[in-house]
Parts: C-alpha cells; sequence; structure tokens
C-alpha cells in the first residue's frame, strides 16, 4: 500500500453546499435564511434562553433549596493498571508524582485511585482516596495504600484542648 492509494471511506466527504449561487443550486437568492428578519442577518441571533423579550423558563420556575455543585470537591481519578507502566518497583507515589507522569492532569481538589487493571510491582501510594479492590490489588503485590498527612493549621487558628 502506497501514499497515493489511500481513499477517503465511501460517504466519509460531502461536496460544501455552496449558499447564494444562482437559483438552480436550491439555495440561491436568500440562501436558505427566508426573507429578512433577525435570523436572516449575518452574525446575528438570539441568545440561549432567549424568548422574544417573555420572560424566560429558567427565570419563572421557582428556585428551591441547595446546590452543591459550586461547593463540591472536584476528583480525579486514575486506575491501578496505569501505575505499572509508569513507575518503578518500590516507588513512593503521590499527587505529584501522578502529575510529572501525566497520568493525573487539570485542576482538582483530591485523587482518587480505582481498582481498574493489573499490578505487579510494590508501590507506595500516598493519595486521597482510594477503592477497596485498588487497595486490594496494591497490598497483594506488597506495596501500601495511605492517606496523605493532614496540612498544618492556618496561622491563627488553635488547636482544640491547646493553652493560649
Amino acid at each position: 500500500m502506497n501514499l497515493h492509494s489511500y481513499k477517503p471511506n465511501p460517504g466519509a466527504k460531502h461536496r460544501v453546499k455552496r449558499l447564494g449561487c444562482g437559483e438552480s443550486s436550491g439555495q440561491g437568492k436568500t440562501a436558505g435564511k427566508g426573507h429578512k428578519g433577525q435570523k436572516a442577518r449575518s452574525g446575528s441571533g438570539v441568545r440561549v434562553g432567549f424568548e422574544g423579550g417573555q420572560m424566560p423558563l429558567h427565570r419563572r420556575l421557582p428556585k428551591r433549596g441547595f446546590n452543591n455543585h459550586d461547593f463540591q470537591d472536584k476528583i480525579n481519578v486514575f486506575n491501578v493498571g496505569s501505575l505499572d507502566d509508569a513507575f518503578e518497583a518500590g516507588a513512593t507515589i503521590d499527587e505529584a508524582a501522578l502529575r510529572e507522569k501525566g497520568i493525573v492532569n487539570g485542576p482538582s481538589d483530591k485523587v482518587k485511585l480505582l481498582g481498574n487493571g493489573e499490578v505487579t510491582k510494590a508501590f507506595h501510594v500516598i493519595i486521597d482516596f482510594a477503592s477497596a479492590s485498588a487497595r486490594e490489588k496494591i497490598e497483594k503485590a506488597g506495596g501500601s495504600v495511605k492517606a496523605p498527612e493532614k496540612t498544618a493549621a492556618k496561622s491563627g487558628d488553635s488547636e482544640p484542648g491547646a493553652d493560649s
């Protein structure tokens, strides 16, 4: 097989619809936009949820209760199967090491280890959360899983029971 013999799959390529190119094209004159009006103008249209000045549905419906979306922790997940290829046996794995190897990326508050895949090497994993199956697989291979140390209290905060 040579480079010149490659062809796209049948039906994968379509000719470009040429708008406004004569009556006989079927898309001439108004180019499928109808006559005049806001939606016929270039670069125009209405925003999502706009109902022509009528009070939109999302404002008509009552808001009740509490939505935790803004306050919930963003948890990044990864599987034990990705550890074998990325790390040497006996390695200590924490969030910084996972980010360095590209296993975990993007903003997150916490990281969780899931049990999909196999582990053949012993790792010492320091992670926020781990599923029961992931913990079992790591420990079966001779490794350990534990939570990270809690960070020191903020300045100005005193521990309960401490003398002031």
